[in-house]
């Protein structure tokens, strides 16, 4: 908006005015005052007085002059003030500009918001936050970054920064401090439209929110938008969360939603495609039974098994966690065939028929803890958002550690530095989402047989539809090391993603380092040992 008062220009203007009048009045004091008196008598002839026809004269040239002289001052005031209107019409045309240029760049080519707080919520409404956006491929998403009330996991990572930044900076601090705080204001301070009603219209009382209660958040940056932040608060030993958007359009914080989320009753259909690897799933079967069974108590279980291979072994590990833990929630699906991870999914989805329920596409060497079911929970809604977690993949701990003898065992494993892992931001295969959705897109490419590329053409299908993918990385989902084997029936793009896979899946950037170079350093460390030696004095 254009300042008020008068502007620099019109400032010197009037200065210059000024100036020129003051000129003008001592020229005419000096030219109109009457002559200096030298002498008691004006001189003569002879030395006599003047007479009175002189004087009358005199008058008369004085008078002249005095109206010459103010026609000419007339004449420049009048000029004066018609430079002072041209002036004066000059800068409104100015100012008419500015403030167009303003809302030609805060506005767009469609609508010209009237105000600043009009064009706030212009930005809100272009941001992604209602409905998803068609995009043209997986290179377009802007992931979001989690963060808890002390550390955020960020995907960005470079060879400087690390994937789990404890000591948050302080300039992050203050934001996401602010961010959280407003979001307290929101739920404990709701507008009308936010309050939450019984059966007979009365308004219900609300829990006072606290610092404590803020379970995780979100945040992404759009360049052209804002940042955009999901916070999520919960009250101990309870089910219910509440959900604040907030958005920063370049400007103030704006609320945008204030709703509560019951995650009491939404089970969530975990689907395990699987071939072979009996000691694997075992292994899973634990960290199921000790977060899913134990703890979560909202889940199902669909392991869909390829092959006739070790088929008795599964069902055995499965009967035994029945057996010991009362649990009847699983499906087994087992299909005489060559092992296609996308067709094995797709197979579990559409056999299930218990209604919309939500599905986590989960693998056999992933381990996660109860807090990333709730993650999921929170992350994906039926005909509005999908949510495509990133892993954090660890590396092979015989590297790690100098010795897979030596390594801790899985539980402690699981930390996130740039030495034990890495963010696998090119992996799409786990994802949250509704039955329906994944239906609604038209599933699988069917087509894709073995391994990889069935994953991005899922994540593709959802991009160009009209759904909110959530991508960002995600503080309780691991994938543990394992050997690859990138088999010759391939595709060649398989392959190549295979042993992409295969060596980013290894050791951290300094550890390969050390491997390559590891000839020379024990080399020099001879060297320095013998040099020692030889100059070892004589005992």
């Amino acid at each position: 908006m254009p300042r008020r008062g008068l502007t620099l220009p019109a400032r010197w203007l009037l200065l210059g005015i000024c100036l020129l009048l003051s000129l003008l009045i001592l020229t005419y004091l000096l030219e109109c005052a009457p002559p200096p008196d030298h002498s008691s008598s004006m001189p003569g002839v002879g030395g006599e007085p003047y007479g009175k026809d002189y004087y009358q004269v005199l008058l008369q040239e004085q008078e002249e002059r005095y109206l010459t002289r103010a026609t000419n001052l007339k004449r420049q005031i009048a000029q004066l003030k018609q430079e002072l209107q041209e002036m004066s019409e000059k800068l409104k045309l100015l100012q008419e500009k500015k403030t167009s240029d303003l809302r030609g760049h805060l506005g767009t080519k469609d609508q010209e918001p009237n105000d600043i707080l009009e064009y706030l919520h212009s930005q809100i409404d272009k941001a992604e936050l209602s409905t998803g956006v068609k995009l043209p491929s997986e290179y377009a998403v802007v992931p979001f970054e989690s963060f808890t009330a002390t550390r955020v996991f960020q995907l960005e990572m470079g060879l400087t920064r690390h994937p789990e930044e404890k000591s948050v900076r302080k300039d992050r601090r203050d934001e996401l401090t602010e961010v959280i705080e407003a979001g307290l204001e929101v739920i404990n301070n709701p507008d009308e439209d936010d309050d939450e009603h019984d059966e007979n219209g009365a308004i219900l009382p609300r829990d006072a929110y606290h610092e404590n209660d803020f379970i995780e958040g979100l945040y992404r940056t759009e360049k052209d938008k804002g940042t955009q932040y999901d916070l999520f608060y919960k009250k101990e030993n309870s089910d219910k969360y509440r959900h604040v958007t907030l958005f920063r359009p370049f400007g103030p914080l704006m609320k945008v939603r204030n709703a509560a989320i019951d995650t009491a009753n939404i089970i969530i259909n975990i689907v395990v495609p699987l071939s072979g690897r009996t000691e694997a799933f075992a292994r899973f079967m634990q960290n199921f039974r000790e977060v899913c069974i134990e703890q979560d108590k909202r889940v199902h279980l669909t392991v869909v098994y390829f092959g006739q291979e070790s088929l008795t072994e599964v069902k055995t590990i499965l009967e035994t966690v029945s057996s010991e833990t009362n649990f009847f929630n699983y499906t087994i699906v087992p299909l005489d065939e060559e092992f296609a991870r996308g067709h094995g999914l797709d197979i579990a989805v559409r056999s299930w028929i218990k209604g919309n329920v939500l599905m986590f596409f989960c693998d056999v060497d992933v381990y996660f803890t109860a807090d990333f079911l709730n993650t999921c929970r929170l992350n994906a809604s039926p005909n509005k958002k999908v949510f495509f977690p990133v892993v954090f993949s660890l590396y092979n701990p015989a590297i790690v550690y100098g010795n897979a003898d030596l390594a801790p065992p899985i539980e402690h494993q699981l930390i996130h530095k740039k030495d034990t892992g890495f963010w696998r931001d090119f992996g799409f295969g786990m994802t949250c989402h509704y039955r329906e959705d994944f239906l609604s897109i038209g599933g699988f490419d069917l087509d894709v047989k073995g391994w990889g590329v069935e994953d991005v053409h899922l994540y593709r299908k959802f991009l160009h539809s009209e759904l909110i993918v959530v991508r960002t990385p995600v503080a309780g989902l691991f994938h543990l090391w394992h050997e690859k084997l990138c088999a010759d029936e391939l595709t060649p793009d398989q392959y190549r993603m295979c042993m992409q896979s295969k060596a980013m899946n290894e050791a951290s950037h300094a550890h390969l380092g050390m491997l390559v170079f590891r000839e020379e350093i024990e080399s020099h460390l001879l060297r320095k040992q013998a040099s020692q030696t030889i100059n070892k004095p004589a005992v």
